[in-house]
């Protein structure tokens, strides 16, 4: 079978109804992203940030994944499927893919705010102020946040450049280290990328933009994908 790699972003999950931050003037469902998604403000206040990511844990719990996830986790039955995500929720692999690769962390993990290699699942939807790893420090959600190391990049660089078909769909390839993936891909593998808003990235090599949401855009592109299979 064929590599397909996938980057998906944040337009994915918001037809699932996980809003995005970018496209409400740098608020987050009403917080400053300072203040909930950087390691100052978790400095700052810990317990903001905490209740911040219950609250969208809950909501990424109640979402349902939706036919562009349901696409994609169907494209295993043609390709080997890598799903790269800069989304830290789960739809992808609710959806049946098998293979995710999270960029940005987990909403439903907490790592040790001692010893970054702890790193466990959260049951349910809470992580609270006193919780605690078996080292006794402080839990955090396992995500990352801005001004801090994107460790999974060299996994997914890696990746890229083994594609044998990359689509990206659901960003508006702003967001570095992630939209620079593409420029590991091959110049001469096919690539797709599908979003509302088209980048001006028209140096790619064999780049075909699609201006569409995720669920339809998807659903006319995967005749073209499987004739590549």
């Amino acid at each position: 079978m064929k590599h397909l790699v996938v980057l998906t972003g944040a337009g994915i999950s918001a037809e699932s109804g996980i809003p995005t931050f970018r496209d409400s003037g740098g608020l987050w469902e009403g917080y400053q992203v300072e203040d909930v998604a950087t390691p100052e403000g978790w400095t700052k206040n810990p317990k903001l940030v905490l209740d911040f990511y219950n609250q969208r844990r809950k909501k990424a719990l109640e979402a349902k994944p939706n036919p562009g996830h349901e696409i994609l986790a169907s494209l295993e039955s043609h390709f080997n499927v890598t799903i790269v995500t800069q989304n830290v929720d789960n739809l992808h692999e609710r959806a049946g893919s098998s293979t995710v690769i999270h960029l940005h962390g987990s909403l439903f993990e907490s790592r040790s705010t001692g010893d970054e290699t702890l790193v466990y699942p959260i049951p349910g939807w809470e992580l609270n102020w006193g919780d605690t790893c078996e080292k006794g420090f402080q839990l955090r959600p396992n995500i990352v946040w801005f001004g801090e190391l994107v460790p999974m990049i060299e996994v997914a660089a890696d990746y890229a450049a083994q594609a044998d078909i990359f689509l990206v769909v659901g960003t508006s390839m702003v967001v570095y280290p992630a939209a620079g993936l593409i420029n590991y891909v091959r110049y001469d593998v096919p690539k797709f990328l599908l979003d509302p808003k088209l980048p001006d990235i028209t140096y790619i090599r064999n780049l075909e933009m699609i201006q569409d949401k995720a669920s339809t855009g998807l659903a006319h592109l995967k005749p073209k994908l499987l004739e590549l299979s």
